[in-house]
Formats: C-alpha cells, structure tokens, sequence
C-alpha cells in the first residue's frame, strides 16, 4: 500500500473490532523499518529505542536476516522435528560455540523456553533429587505469560488474574542470598534468576550474587538456571549476559534477540542436566528452518561487525548523556543503570509515561514501566549519531515535561 492508501483506513478501529483487546497500543501504526529508524502510517520517522521490546537486535530490516530468510523460503519452510534440519543444526552448533559445549532445544518464544527448562530442571529432581519439583525464582523477575512461567515470574500484578496458579514455585528478593539458602528445602530443584532483570526495570545482579547462587547450586545439587531471553544474544557487550559474572549454569534460556526478529525460543543444557530422552519433549513449529536460519545469520553478523564491542561502547556513551540528563533534570529522573545497550532510569512522580508519550511525539520510541522506569532497549548497531539525536529528542521532552504541573510536586 501507498502511504495514501494505508492513511485512508482506521487502523485502530478495525484493531478494535477484529483483535482481541490484550495490548494498550500507543497511537502509532508502524508501517516500515530500516536500521534504528521506524515509519509510521502517516509517514512520521522514528528513532526506536524500544526495538520489539529488545528483538530487533540488528535493527530493522538488516540485510543479512532478508538473504538468510529469503533463501531459506524458497527452500524450506517446514518440515517438522521429524527429520534432520540443517539449518536447526547449524544454529545449535553456534550456540554451542558461544556457551562451551551447551546442547539446544529450539522452540518459538521465551514462555517456552522457560517452560522446557523447567521440564528438564524437574526431570533432573526426579532423577538426582529424590523427586524435587520446587524452583525458586526472584522478586521482580519475569519469565513468561503461560501458567507455569506466570507462576515463576516474581511481579504480583502479572499473576493476580490467574490464580490458583501451578504449585512449586516461589520467590525471594533479588541480590539476596540468604535469602535463597533460607528458602531452599528438600523440596528445591533449581534457582531461576536473569542476570539482569528486563522486564523488572533493568536490574543487574551482584557479582557476589550470581557466584554465591553457582556455590549454592553445587553445593546442594541444584540446577542453576538463567534466563537469558532478554539480555542474551549480545545486548549486555556479551553474547550472555552471564558471562559478566565469571559463572556457567546449566541451563540457559533464549528468545528475543536469538534471530534478529524472526520468532524463537532456545533451551541451552550443560552436561550435567542433560537429561531429557525421547518422546520428554517437544514442538511442532520450534527450531523451523527460517528462524534458524535467521539465527545463523544473527550470530554471523554479531561477530563480523564486533557489535558486542559496539554493544559495550555505545552502551557508555549513552550512559554519560543519561548522566547528563540526570544531572540537568534531577527533580524529574536520576539512577541511570545497564549494562552495554540495556539501560533503564529512574522517574520521578511516575511520569515515565509522559515522558515517552512527549518523545513519541518528537521522534522518539521508548518503554515506559509502570510510572517510575523508562526502559532502553535500542539495536546493537547503534551509532553516537543516532544516539546524539535521541539525546537531543529526550532533553527536549524533560524540558517540556519539567515544567508540568505534577513535576513540580
């Protein structure tokens, strides 16, 4: 469609009408991608910071991930796990590479991806634990939308709706280690943690945390489990953000960021819990040969292109300019935090929301949470030019916002 064309239609109206009503959409219709920058339908340019809520991780539209997947379409499609894929073999042997000798399950989100390490975590309790089902998850942490990961995701809000939930879940505050050993029991399994919290507002674990978490694992023959789906595939200057930590857990979880935008989910599993047998698991569309494909492609152009160096520079460059802007504006916004290209900052008098309703108005796409965190989660190929722009976006909308009312309080 022409740009004519697409405005002539009401977009919201027919989502109103035609899809169900789970998502608060924002009033743009996004309609083109290239790099960083988005287009809606009316022709209005973008800077995305928000990059599908961290997917998008070689920006929009890159042309490694068309060739991969044009190729792939006119080869495969779909063939099912009933037969050998190359492309699926290709994209565990990667990974393999990347996490020291980890085996892969592919699936299609983070959700399930979650979900086959908590398969495989039970199995190992079944096996080496006398029975052992419990895992113990953080506060603020999240792991999926099903039932299962619902209940293993430490946000009250996220699980009010569903209850009685999934039996065999718990949480304990983050960066607390006393706190994990005092909930550990003879029921415990495994330990499910992110390194850094994502959807919880950008959190990083302690150095001392994560290591004491792998200690207690071998201490008490518990599976240490990582969630990776939002700071792995390279956001954090590492290709898993675990890596910052100087541990390995045995089972790592992936989604997001995996195929630069095309849909999947992986389980990765250390030899120790490799435990799954024939017929214990698996998938119909999971590890399908396009978004394998695009996996491959992704972590090819993550190397040649050094966008984890890019990743860790860029990420303390825009850290200054946040800085700046706290300083500039501290009775609006202050505690910049991240690591490499996963920053998030504190807002005051839960403005968050306006702030980045005032930069989507000047160009700019960000991710407020809740009222008191916007999230940043831009491509891996960022440059200073484009984070210049975004700087000079975001000063003007505190500015404008500064000068509100409930800013004043």
């Amino acid at each position: 469609m022409t740009t004519t064309e697409l405005q002539k239609r009401d977009w919201a109206a027919l989502e109103q009408k035609y899809y169900q009503g789970t998502f608060k959409r924002l009033p743009i219709t996004l309609v083109r991608g290239q790099g960083a920058r988005v287009w809606d339908s009316e022709g209005k340019e973008y800077i995305d910071f928000v990059a599908g809520i961290a997917v998008n991780i070689l920006g929009h539209c890159h042309p490694a991930i068309i060739q991969a997947v044009q190729e792939q379409v006119t080869q495969l499609v779909h063939v099912s796990n009933l037969y050998y894929n190359i492309r699926q073999i290709e994209l565990a042997e990667q990974l393999a590479e990347l996490s020291g000798g980890m085996r892969s399950f592919f699936s299609n989100s983070g959700a399930e991806a979650n979900e086959g390490a908590i398969k495989l975590a039970r199995k190992y309790g079944r096996l080496h634990r006398d029975g052992a089902f419990e895992i113990i998850s953080m506060e603020r942490s999240f792991h999926g939308r099903t039932l299962a990961t619902t209940a293993a995701t430490g946000q009250a809000a996220y699980q009010a709706t569903w209850a009685p939930l999934p039996d065999g879940f718990k949480q304990v505050p983050f960066n607390d280690l006393d706190a994990v050993k005092a909930a550990t029991s003879a029921k415990t399994v495994a330990i499910l943690v992110e390194a850094v919290q994502g959807e919880g507002g950008i959190w990083p674990a302690s150095k001392e945390f994560l290591q004491g978490l792998r200690q207690w694992c071998d201490e008490q023959n518990l599976v240490l489990i990582c969630d990776e789906v939002q700071a792995g595939a390279g956001r954090t200057g590492k290709y898993f953000s675990w890596e910052h930590y100087d541990i390995k857990p045995d089972i790592v979880t992936m989604a997001k960021g995996l195929a630069g935008g095309v849909p999947i989910g992986g389980m990765l599993t250390g030899p120790r819990t490799d435990v799954f047998a024939y017929g214990d698991h698996g998938t119909t569309f999971g590890g399908n040969p396009i978004a394998c494909a695009a996996g491959v492609a992704t972590i090819k152009t993550i190397k040649e292109q050094n966008l984890l160096e890019n990743a860790t520079k860029m990420g303390a460059y825009w850290d200054k300019k946040f800085q700046d802007l706290s300083a500039k504006y501290p009775h609006i916004i202050d505690s910049p935090r991240g690591i490499g290209l996963m920053r998030a900052v504190n807002v005051k008098h839960d403005l968050a929301g306006t702030i980045a309703e005032r930069a989507l108005e000047h160009g700019l796409l960000l991710n407020a949470l809740g009222g008191s965190t916007l999230r940043m989660v831009p491509p891996l190929i960022l440059t200073e030019s484009d984070l210049d722009e975004a700087h000079a976006i975001l000063d003007r909308s505190l500015e404008e916002v500064s000068k509100l009312p409930a800013a004043q309080q």
